[in-house]
């Protein structure tokens, strides 16, 4: 079984890389939020479980979110690997993946961070403004529209909502970013960790990602296109 975890702040491009890299590789992309989605819809135990608290705007706590993992890795099209895309999101859960992989004789081959600085994610992130007539999304970053502040579509006017406000963005930020940083001290202290330029081109990104699961990573690795 080969383990990728993926690694990046919101913003990032991690999911998309995760994606791509499912394809290219023919491993399962496990998402957690999928995860999570998926079992509420389907109301099994561990759903339920975690509805009691997704419903009240609470973290789910790692034992749940640990147990949907490992009931994924026994999946029968898990049997060669996955890419983890979204867990772990702190030490303890990194902590608790070694030994969910090691009961089964596995470990995390490579530990992909797709790093990009902290005001690019700033940018990126309150980058989205919605069109108050049809709210069709736009992207100052990936995809604006033809005239500033006015939708493409519909010609109404765009506007941005206060979660996407670069103050609010930095806020979030500061809560998120620390335990992530925790979860690449794990992972470059057991020498897994690869960093790559995620600043760069998709395709750019994608070809060191690549280059880094064909070629195991040493302590600190960084991959550049």
């Amino acid at each position: 079984m080969k383990v990728f975890v993926m690694i990046g702040a919101p913003g990032a491009g991690k999911g998309t890389q995760a994606a791509i890299l499912s394809e290219r590789l023919g491993l399962p992309h496990v998402a957690s939020g999928d995860l999570f989605r998926e079992a509420v819809r389907l109301d099994t135990r561990l759903g339920r479980e975690a509805r009691r608290y997704m419903d009240r705007g609470a973290l789910v706590p790692d034992s749940i979110v640990v147990r949907m993992i490992e009931e994924r890795l026994d999946a029968p099209d898990a049997a060669a690997g996955v890419i983890l895309d979204g867990f772990p999101r702190t030490r303890p859960q990194a902590e608790a993946l070694d030994l969910a992989l090691g009961r089964r004789g596995a470990r995390v081959d490579a530990a992909l961070y797709v790093g990009v600085p902290e005001e690019e994610l700033v940018r990126r992130l309150s980058g989205r403004w919605l069109c108050r007539s049809g709210g069709h999304v736009y992207n100052e970053v990936s995809n604006p529209p033809a005239v500033p502040g006015v939708c493409d579509v519909d010609g109404s006017e765009l506007y941005q909502r206060d979660d996407d406000r670069p103050e609010t963005v930095r806020a979030r930020l500061e809560q998120q970013l620390p335990p992530m940083y925790d979860v690449i001290d794990h992972y470059t202290t057991q020498g897994v960790l690869v960093a790559v330029d995620g600043g760069q081109p998709i395709e750019a990104v994608t070809d060191a990602l690549l280059r880094a699961v064909a070629h195991p990573a040493g302590p600190g690795r960084s991959e550049a296109a």
